[in-house]
């Protein structure tokens, strides 16, 4: 019998002979469409800017220059790769190569494991507030890119990111009822784009930093744009005196929602009787009423405008407010609070597609700097969306456009003039290369 150190693997099969399996194909990969991810990034520039704010640790002849370095980990993120053990094996790879400016067969491997975790431990806070800055600059630039805005919408919002042993700034949060580490993430709400990630010690009150971080990025923002109008949308955990006080100082028009409490409650009661008569006359399953009111809670030096939402349902009464600047009708601003729920979606592809929540790192800092590579992850990706979406392809959460448009095998050559990538024939995906293709000779 052959002596092979490649393992043979026997499977029945529903044909007349079985199926053997061995690890041994060669050059082939399983991430064909990786060339688009390196076409999304040569447009972003994200990896050499972030590279430019990390002071080199490494002394005498460097292997790794830090754009590749940086280039391996968010690529591998954005494959689906988030835990840094898989650049042992994807350090070979042969398309990851070439997309990280190396030969598929004769260029070096990448980075292994230890080179990465080298690299998110070599941050400080001061290289992660230069990435956060360097991050809204790529913001401004591909948001000038759809168009000058006239007016710029951002949606603030937190989420919980799970934490395990006794990592720097984890603690329990008890509305969440785990560990955890606590980010602040800001959105244009009108692009969906992400304008910068910002990781909080785990018992962060929802509003911890939202000031410091609007000061920031409203100050980037005049500076490029200094006519812009801009307004601030948040749930009721921004609902804090030195929000309000901020945005009123800067000019920036606010609309966050309130906790209700019982003087808000008997403010709501008259408009709440109201709908549940409608619904007892009219038998209707559902009756929102929408009014407002002048409310000022003790620590606020002033009454504010407060939107108040009635609403009847079998199950029972619903109320929600919203204290706001705008002079929106009642029910108009009420519809257009309530599309804030789309940022919910857009931290689920931040999540789960760009596996934001694997924070796994001891240190704070280093923590902070990996939920920045996984935003860039998240930049790639939707990136790409919006290519497809220009050419009238249905959007798709980043996971799906991830199974449909990099999974895919491929055999990669290295020829004396050029590196040909040959793919599987039957990859639901490949309706969508021509669509990226017709996209790139436009932007050329």
């Amino acid at each position: 019998m052959p002596q092979s150190a490649t393992p043979t693997f026997r499977f029945a099969a529903p044909t007349p002979v079985p199926l053997e399996a061995t690890s041994d194909g060669g050059r082939l990969t399983s991430d064909g469409g990786l060339p688009w991810l390196g076409e999304a990034e040569a447009v972003l520039g994200l990896c050499p800017a972030f590279a430019a704010c990390i002071r080199d640790w490494r002394r005498g002849p460097v292997r790794h220059a830090l754009a590749t370095l940086i280039r391996q980990r968010v690529f591998q993120i954005a494959c689906g790769y988030e835990d840094q053990d898989d650049a042992d094996t994807l350090r070979h790879d042969p398309l990851l190569k070439l997309v990280c400016g190396r030969l598929p067969e004769t260029g070096d491997d990448l980075a292994s494991q230890p080179t990465l975790s080298r690299l998110e431990n070599a941050v400080d806070w001061r290289a992660c507030y230069r990435l956060a800055v360097a991050l809204g600059e790529v913001y401004l630039r591909e948001r000038a890119r759809i168009a000058v805005p006239a007016r710029l919408l951002i949606d603030l919002d937190s989420t919980d990111d799970p934490t395990h042993g006794r990592q720097e700034g984890t603690a329990y949060h008890g509305y969440y009822r785990q560990h955890m580490y606590h980010p602040l993430l800001l959105f244009d709400g009108e692009t969906d784009q992400l304008i910068t990630a910002v990781l909080r010690p785990g018992n962060a009150h929802a509003s911890t930093g939202v000031v410091p971080v609007l000061k920031r990025v409203v100050r980037a923002v005049r500076a490029r744009w200094p006519g812009v109008a801009i307004e601030v949308r948040g749930d009721s955990g921004c609902a804090v005196p030195a929000v309000y006080a901020f945005c009123e100082q800067a000019g920036i028009a606010y609309t966050i929602g309130l906790v209700p409490n019982s003087r808000l409650e008997a403010l709501a009661a008259p408009l709440l009787a109201e709908a549940e008569r409608q619904r007892a006359e009219t038998g209707a399953a559902k009756v929102r009423l929408v009014g407002e009111t002048t409310y000022q809670a003790k620590s606020w030096p002033k009454p504010r405008r407060v939107v108040v939402k009635a609403e009847t349902l079998a199950p029972g009464p619903n109320t929600r407010f919203v204290v706001t600047s705008r002079a929106d009708p009642p029910r108009a601003l009420d519809d257009w609070y309530v599309d804030r729920g789309e940022p919910e979606g857009w931290i689920k592809d931040l999540k789960r597609a760009c596996f934001a929540d694997r924070l796994s790192d001891h240190r704070f800092w280093a923590n902070q700097f990996r939920l920045l590579l996984h935003a860039a992850a998240y930049w790639l990706l939707d990136t790409l969306r919006r290519w497809l979406v220009a050419r009238a392809v249905p959007r798709m959460q980043l996971d799906t456009l991830r199974l449909h448009l990099l999974k895919i095998g491929g055999r990669v050559w290295q020829l004396s003039d050029r590196v040909r990538l040959r793919l599987a024939s039957s990859h639901p995906g490949q309706f969508l290369w021509p669509h990226l293709a017709a996209s790139r000779a436009l932007r050329e």
